[in-house]
């Protein structure tokens, strides 16, 4: 997603109301969210539903991730080598 645009990707809802299809198209050619004002106050944000999904992808992996992280720092790791002997061992596999 590029630099969002002040000029360009802050609107009014009374200009959504009368310019929609300028607005979604804007919207769907840039890939920017639109900030949308009332009484020239940020009010709400629209933007493209792949952009959306896109976001809501890499936010459900970083919770994911984030005991991982937690355990990275409290020093609650060991090396790969380790994990696969007690892995093997534990699923009783062979070599």
């Amino acid at each position: 997603m590029t630099q969002m645009s002040p000029s360009e990707d802050i609107r009014s809802v009374t200009d959504l109301k009368r310019n929609t299809r300028d607005i979604l198209d804007h919207i769907h050619a840039t890939g920017r969210p639109v900030v949308l004002t009332v009484n020239g106050r940020a009010d709400s944000v629209l933007m493209d539903v792949h952009v959306y999904e896109k976001h809501l992808r890499a936010a459900n992996l970083s919770k994911l991730l984030a005991p991982a992280e937690l355990d990275i720092e409290s020093g609650r790791t060991r090396s790969a080598r380790t994990f696969v002997k007690e892995f093997k061992r534990d699923k009783k596999i062979q070599r």
